[in-house]
């Protein structure tokens, strides 16, 4: 991800304002998704996704803001998240499930 594709804005996901954010590809451009809808997510919103999901979840059944927040993997993260300041930058690992795939 290039500096310049950051900005500072609110993150889609999680709500929080004044945060850096980065473009996220709804679904990803390896799954044919260069040309589809994005989404300006916050730097920690946007690698807990990564961390968490393949590439083909995120293609198949995690592709809009709403399905995203309602999944029970990502959700107590945004719950969190939110009450942090927005010079929060967690540290993400990947989860166990993800590591497998």
């Amino acid at each position: 991800m290039k500096k310049k594709d950051r900005r500072i804005g609110t993150c889609e996901l999680c709500g929080r304002q004044d945060v850096m954010t980065t473009v996220h590809h709804l679904t990803p451009k390896e799954m044919g998704g260069a040309f589809e809808p994005t989404a300006n997510l916050c730097v920690p919103c946007h690698k807990q996704i990564h961390a968490l999901y393949t590439n083909d979840e995120l293609a198949i059944r995690l592709n809009t803001i709403s399905l995203l927040q309602a999944d029970s993997k990502i959700s107590s993260f945004i719950k969190w998240i939110r009450k942090q300041p927005s010079s929060k930058l967690p540290k993400t690992k990947k989860s166990n499930s993800r590591k497998s795939k």
